[in-house]
This record gives C-alpha cells, structure tokens and sequence, in this order.
C-alpha cells in the first residue's frame, strides 16, 4: 500500500468516492422509475441520461437492476477502504491532506466529511452542476439541497431520518460555518427545509486545498493580519528576562494543555505604548512554532453595531491555521460602551468554541473582572525599560543616522527620556524627516536637540489633555535668589541627572521599594519666584513642564478628583515630564478630625494623593504659599523644600534691573536704586509694573520713564490693596 504524493491525489479519489455515490443514486432512480429521466426548462435547455452517462463515464443505460447496485456499493466499500489505509499511510509520513486535517480539527464524523465532500465538488470540477441537476429532477438547482444529499449518502428511508441531526445549527458543519443553509427561491414560503440548499464556505474550501491565506472577508475590513513569526529571537524585544520569561512560560504550560480540556486562558499584557507587547507575543509564537493572527477589534467596535460574523470568522481562522490570536488595542473591549460590551461578549463564546491561544493588548490594566466566562486571565505589566535596554534601543535605530557619537548620544538620551523601544524608534524617525527631509534646510545630519524635541513629542502626547503645558524661558541669571537656595535648586536638577548612577547602578533602587521619584516644595508668598524656579529647572533638564490645572481636577462629584488625579499621574508616568502643582494646599490640604461624610471624603482624597506620590516616579514640584496649610504626611514625602523669601533690598534691584529687556527703549535714567528703596514688592508684581510701564509708553509714543514705572507702579499697588506715597512722583522730595 503506497501513499499519497500531496492533497492533490486524495482529493481525486474522494470525488471518485463522490462519483460512484452518485452512481448508485442515478442506478436507483432508474430502477424505481424505469423510464428515461430528462430534465428541461422552457427554453429547451436539458440534461439528459445520456451526459450523466457521460460525465460518470459510463452506460447506465435506462434502467438498472438491484445487482448493479449491489456492485456499485462493494466498489464505494473497497475504495473507501483504499483511501483510509492511505490517508493513514501518508499522514503519518507528514504528507498534508486537507479534508482529513479539517475532520480532525473539528470532530467532523465520516458522514458528515462526505456531506461537505458533496457540497464542495461544484467549487472543485464544474460537471457536478448537471449531475446535481439530473439528481434533483430541476434544471434550476444545481447545488446540493439536504434532501438531495440524504438521498445520495444514505441507503433507506430510516438512515435518512437518523442523520437528520447533522444539518442542525449547533451541528459542527453549522455551528462553524462550513456550510450554510440557503432558502431556495422558488420554494413557496412555508416549504420543507429539505429543499433548503447547502453552501460551502469559500474559506473553508481554500484550507481543503491547503491555501494558507486568510479569510478574504477578515483581510479586506484591515482588522486581520496574518504575521509569520521570526525564524530567530528578535534583537528589538528589548525586555528584561524577568518580565518576559514568565510570561513565556505560562503560554507555554497552557499550549500544552489545550487539549486536555483545561480551562481556558488568556495572556494579557498592558503597559505604555512601544513598550513591545505585540514583539514578546511574535516570541511566543516563535517558541511555539505558530503563526500570529493579529486582530485590531477598533475597526468593529467603531461600527456602532458589532456583528458576530467577523470575531467568529477571526477565532475560527486562528483555529484553522493553529495560530496564536493576538487582540491588540483591546482597552475598548473593558469599558462600557454596548458595542465593546457585545464584542466582548463574543469573543467569551469564541473562547469556548476555539480555544486557540490568545493574548490581549493595551494600554491599561484589566479591570473587567470575570469578563471572560470560564476562562483564567493572565495579567501581566510590562514597564517601560531599563536605562542599559533604552540605551540598546537608541543605539539599534540610530544606526546610519548617526555617526561617531552613536553610543554617547545614546546612553546620554536614555537616561533622559523614560522612552519604550517603539516610542524610541517613533522620536528617531520623526526628527530625521522633520528637521532633515521635511524642514528644507541644509541641514544633513540629525543633532542632540532635535533627537531632544522628538522625545519630549513622543512622551507628552496625552498629558497635554491633562494639564498645561509650560513654556520656560527663564535661565539660571533671571533667578534672583541667595546663593543658598541657587544651590538647593542646582541639587535638585543633579538628582534627576544622575538617578541612574545612584539607583541603577549603584544599587539604591534596589533598597527603595517606592520614593524613587524627586518631590519638591515651593513655599513663599505670591510672586517671589517659584513658578519661575520651576521653569529654570524644566530649561535646565530640557523637559518639558505640564502645570496642572485645578478646574480640570477638582470635582464636587465624590470620587472624581481621585479619578482625574489617577489619570494624570497615570500619563505622566511614561511621559518624562516635570508635573506642577500651584496652589498645592488646595491638594494637599491637612487632614482633619472627621465630624460628617464631607471631611471623610476630603481626608480619602488626601490619603490617596500620599499613594500616589509614593508611587510615582517622574519629578513633581508642589508650590504653595501657605506652608503651614500642608499635611504633615506630605512634608515627609517631600525630599526638598526651598523657601522663597521676601526680596531684600538689593534683591529688589537686581529683579528690576533683569525684567527690563535690553532692547527696550528707555528715556531718561531709571533709578533702580530708588525703586529698590521705595517700590517694596515681590518680583512677580515687578514684571507687572516693568510691563504696564512698557505699555503706557507705547502708547505715549517715546521710551520707558521713571514716570511710567511709578504710574504703573502705583495701579499695581492699588490692585493688591497697598498705600501708595504720591511723593514717589517727586523722587527729589
């Protein structure tokens, strides 16, 4: 016994297998007839005994007798027999064949493998459409009915009320959508479902044939991909070894128990953008030696209405190809909007029907608790790198793009920037074609300061909706300080520049299991410079300052100023930037002793704003000018707290001589001297004054004057309820 050379040849002898059934039948309806059977239609159109003669390649002749039956079925027995011995034969010797492989797959009986033989055979050779004619006495129908397919596989009346069963809905050929039953249209209303016609699927024919394309009904929605994993580890998974080896591990243990039955489970991997959740699934399937089916839900979800055709056409196409199914963007699918709600609905019953491997994507953690009916969910963060990994992938993407300070550029970016790989790879192509092919400058090679800008656009693209995006002007000169505090502010970049050294790599953060991020607090009276110092020290880093705004925040609703505070810290987190708060005590007010539910609330919200401080990482710099209104708990917490004084005298005239631009026209001599003396306000109502003085000689049509300032000067104390000395306008007196 030989076998098979390829799916071609079983193919062939299962529509001979079809050709002798239908033998049989032609044998049978002339026995019972004994007349000629010729089908026609109005216009003449017919098909005789003499073509089904023909297209059997035989003489049945006009009628027949029970021993030529007899012999037909010893025929269809011997060579069934002949093609089971083969089918062993050749899949043992890994020969591909596909309708054998598709009964396994889906515990299709031999009966029902002959039903989707038959159903099939018009898709494979085109006689079928005039032997199905002949057999359905209808020159309309030539596809196969149930009735027809009953009368062909099956010896008596009795057989054919037994297989019933099979062309039920939840019946396997059914119930995965290998066959479809279609009402026939001139059928008057109300008929029989056995003159309902069988359609097979276009796909499931393409998999009998061996075609490893997907559906063409998922390809063309751009929700489905098909991924061949790498033949070798990928040098741009950028994870350390104890994050995604236990991740591996587990897919792993659960895709060798897929068919034991066990219950089912899903990998779901969250965490920042780029970070490289659809890179460590291509691992898996690497391992696992499977393909990737990659299936975006946004496309249905956006629909409004979600269909369970496409999710079903996807988990069965993840079934058909042994893939893993990789669902990524799947942060819709927790919410509660109905259209997420429904598809996630489905795709708990796919998980049931299917079970192929599926891992999950997204952003956020999962919060849909048992979402997923009797199926386990495998959690897992994926933080954003290590400095040594950030510095591997900045050096990986800026190949040719850089020359000899690859490496130095490199560790100096990733210590930084808290970029994912993906994120990196996004900053170094949007500055080669903004600042080199986009910009038309002559510019031909890519700086520090524009890899800079890239990163600080791919880190704060959610933030900004969040908070208020600072610009800093100011540098360390505009700062008028003592030189005590100067250096406090210069410590505190320092810690920021080198919290790699001390908590990498020399072991600190080891020892810290939260408090790694620097917390800073601002205290002093208004306007003595505080947004300012926070504004240097942004320019310094060469980070970008969100100040966050408390009409966004502040809610009356319970639990909603947690909620929005969750969000901000939540983006921050990955987004390298400096958060402000201003006005801080209005946050981090003291707790007080509880007498109703309202000082309960409000002690909840400071108790959660303590969580998250200790939990974040980033830099956040608290201003507030009533030092003696913060919660104990938070100066605790607090690594520097810098006391903005009352300028002195000679403070005050350095912040006037520094907020008159040198471009400015001047008329006259100003008098800082006696500004300083007489004009005893802070440096934020200076710039106001300096200002409004600019203004009114704007519109006076000369330069700015000592008559200017005081005029403005005297607005400004009015504005904050100051006496002012009209004897300042003779500075002589």
């Amino acid at each position: 016994m030989t076998t098979y050379v390829n799916n071609s040849e079983h193919l062939a002898d299962e529509l001979l297998k079809l050709d002798l059934l239908i033998k049989r039948r032609v044998l049978i309806i002339r026995e019972q007839e004994a007349v000629i059977r010729e089908i026609s239609n109005d216009s003449g159109m017919y098909v005789s005994h003499q073509e089904v003669d023909a297209l059997l390649e035989g003489e049945l002749g006009s009628s027949s007798t029970s021993t030529e039956v007899t012999t037909v079925e010893a025929e269809i027995a011997a060579l069934q027999a002949d093609i089971d011995s083969k089918v062993t034969l050749s899949r043992d010797a890994g020969v591909f064949l596909g309708l054998p492989e598709l009964a396994d797959l889906f515990g299709l009986s031999p009966f029902e493998t002959r039903i989707l033989m038959v159903c099939l055979a018009p898709e494979l050779q085109r006689r079928y459409d005039k032997l199905y004619v002949y057999l359905q006495n209808d020159i309309t129908r030539k596809r196969p009915s149930i009735d027809m397919v009953l009368d062909l596989l099956c010896a008596s009346g009795a057989e054919k009320w037994q297989n019933r069963g099979y062309f039920s809905a939840d019946a396997p050929l059914f119930k995965h959508r290998m066959l479809e039953i279609k009402d026939d249209p001139a059928s008057p209303s109300g008929s029989s479902d056995l003159s309902s016609f069988l359609e097979a699927d276009r796909r499931i024919l393409d998999f009998i044939l061996g075609h490893r394309r997907i559906d063409s009904r998922l390809a063309k929605t751009g929700a489905a991909l098909l991924i061949e994993p790498p033949t070798a580890p990928d040098a741009n998974l950028l994870m350390e070894s104890v994050v995604k080896d236990p991740i591996i591990e587990i897919a792993k243990q659960y895709y060798a128990a897929l068919e034991s039955g066990k219950q089912k489970t899903v990998l779901h991997l969250h965490g920042p953008r780029g970070v490289g959740k659809r890179r460590l699934a291509l691992e898996i399937c690497r391992q696992m030696d499977a393909p990737m089916l990659y299936l975006d839900p946004t496309p249905m979800v956006a629909q409004g209405i979600v269909k369970e055709e496409l999710p079903r056409l996807a988990f069965r196409e993840g079934f058909l190809l042994g893939a893993v199914i990789f669902v990524d963007h799947c942060d819709p699918l927790l919410t509660g909007d109905p259209a997420a709600r429904s598809l996630s609905g489905t795709m708990s019953r796919l998980l049931e029907d299917y079970a192929p491997l599926t891992v999950m994507s997204g952003e956020r953690p999962w919060t849909a608790g048992d979402l997923f009916e009797n199926t386990v969910v495998h959690s897992s963060y994926l933080p954003v790198p290590p400095v040594n990994l950030r510095q591997t992938a900045w050096e990986n993407h800026l190949q040719g793009y850089v020359g000899e300070e690859l490496s130095q550029w490199a560790a100096e970016l990733a210590t930084r920037f808290r970029l994912t790989p993906g994120q990196t790879q996004d900053a170094v192509q949007f500055a080669y074609y903004h600042f080199i092919a986009g910009s038309g400058s002559t510019q031909t090679t890519l700086t520090l300061e524009d890899l800079a800008i890239a990163s600080r656009g791919q880190s704060n693209q959610k933030l900004a909706t969040l908070a208020v995006k600072t610009e800093s002007f100011y540098g360390w000169d505009d700062l008028i300080l003592e030189q005590d505090k100067k250096t406090t502010l210069i410590n505190i970049c320092n810690q920021v520049k080198y919290g790699h050294q001390v908590f990498d790599l020399w072991g600190f953060g080891a020892k810290l299991s939260h408090g790694k991020g620097l917390s800073v607090l601002f205290t002093g009276t208004p306007g003595t410079g505080k947004t300012m110092a926070a504004s240097v020290i942004a320019r310094e880093l060469e980070l970008d300052m969100y100040k966050i705004d408390l009409s966004r925040v502040v809610s009356k609703f319970i639990g909603e100023t947690e909620k929005n505070l969750a969000r901000i810290f939540e983006e921050a987190e990955s987004s390298n930037a400096i958060l402000f708060f201003d006005e801080a005590d209005a946050l981090f007010g003291k707790r007080t002793e509880v007498t109703d539910s309202h000082d309960r609330y409000a002690n909840i919200e400071t108790g959660f704003l303590l969580q998250k401080m200790e939990d974040y990482e980033g830099v956040v710099i608290l201003s507030t000018n009533l030092r003696q209104n913060m919660d104990d708990a938070f100066m605790r917490r607090i690594r520097f707290i810098v006391e903005f004084p009352f300028p002195d005298r000679d403070s005050r005239k350095s912040i006037w001589q520094t907020h008159l631009p040198p471009e400015a026209p001047v008329e006259g001599t100003i008098d800082y001297d006696f500004l300083a003396d007489n004009i005893q306000v802070s440096g934020g109502h200076i710039k106001n004054i300096v200002l409004n003085a600019a203004f009114l000689a704007a519109q006076s049509g000369g330069g700015i004057s000592m008559e200017h300032i005081l005029c403005s000067a005297k607005c400004e104390f009015e504005k904050i309820g100051k006496l002012f000395e009209e004897t300042l306008f003779n500075p002589t007196a």
